[in-house]
């Protein structure tokens, strides 16, 4: 990539985030704004991003590469996906080029179990950011995990993303939170984490045999006064995370690499570890390694 510096950008739903790059990768420049392509209309994208990065100090031309939901169907221009095995040099041959030369869209990648269909949008470039800056892209094999609304859990082999399995373990908390029973008995915010209750919660989860039968012992803990309410929320996430993890083989993985908001990584290295896996965590900078390591595969 003949470029002295990389204008990175991650385009979620809710969020637009950019950042300046130099060129060894490192961070110039940042800006964060409420402009996700949900309050994007057709035609504007270009406006918004050229509005998002009027504070950067750049030279003309400075190559953009972005990530996320922009490559969505709802986005600026769909970045059909990449099937799975993928590497970072496939993702440099598949980006969609919305200016030729000048600005274009990772794509996402797509992976199928038992031929059902998966796929995943920004979480690409996190992965191979995060195991870059942990001098793990050479690793034989790598287990990554990216906690949120909708975790993944990857498997990368000789540099290359081999699968994934998206899990709703965000979605399934807000939901239960909010929109269920539960929600009569749990506070109006969640608060500071209760590690006891968390750690309770991803106990019995474990020990359960379907978060269907276990999601309902938050009630009844409150129910009989078992479980302070400002515990319940804590509870309720260990439940969660704790079913999730309740459905992977971790026999053979001695260490997990987390992606994601330190609050959030911090509670799986918490739930990892009633089950003696060692997790390490990486936290908004692997979208941007991500993102330069994408662009040093374009030939020039």
């Amino acid at each position: 990539m003949n470029h002295a510096e990389l204008i990175a950008v991650d385009w979620g739903t809710s969020t637009l985030r950019a950042a300046l790059l130099g060129s060894q990768g490192q961070v110039l420049d940042e800006v964060t704004q409420p402009r996700g392509i949900l309050t994007v209309k057709p035609g504007e994208f270009a406006t918004v991003l050229i509005a998002a990065l009027a504070g950067f100090t750049r030279a003309k031309g400075t190559f953009c590469l972005i990530s996320g939901m922009a490559g969505s169907q709802q986005g600026w221009q769909e970045a059909p996906y990449c099937p799975c095995p993928t590497g970072l040099a496939d993702l440099g041959r598949a980006l969609t080029w919305v200016e030729p030369g000048q600005t274009a869209i990772v794509p996402g990648l797509r992976c199928e179990q038992a031929g059902i269909p998966d796929v995943m949008r920004g979480e690409e470039v996190q992965i191979f950011g995060a195991l870059d800056l942990l001098g793990l892209l050479d690793l034989k094999e790598a287990t990554v995990v990216l906690p949120g609304t909708h975790s993944k859990w990857a498997t990368v082999r000789a540099g290359q993303v081999q699968h994934f399995c998206t899990y709703m373990t965000g979605e399934f908390y807000a939901l239960l939170r909010q929109h269920s029973i539960l929600s009569r008995s749990l506070p109006a915010d969640d608060g500071p984490l209760d590690e006891a209750a968390f750690d309770r919660g991803v106990s019995q989860a474990l020990s359960s045999r379907s978060l269907l039968a276990s999601a309902f012992s938050t009630r009844t803990l409150a129910l009989f006064k078992q479980l302070a309410s400002d515990a319940l929320p804590s509870y309720l996430s260990g439940l969660v995370i704790g079913e999730e993890l309740r459905a992977q083989d971790l026999t053979s993985i001695a260490q997990v690499v987390l992606v994601g908001a330190p609050a959030l990584t911090q509670r799986y290295q918490r739930a990892l570890g009633q089950l003696g896996v060692s997790a390490t965590g990486v936290g908004a900078q692997a979208t941007w390694r991500g993102l330069w390591q994408v662009a040093k595969q374009i030939q020039p």
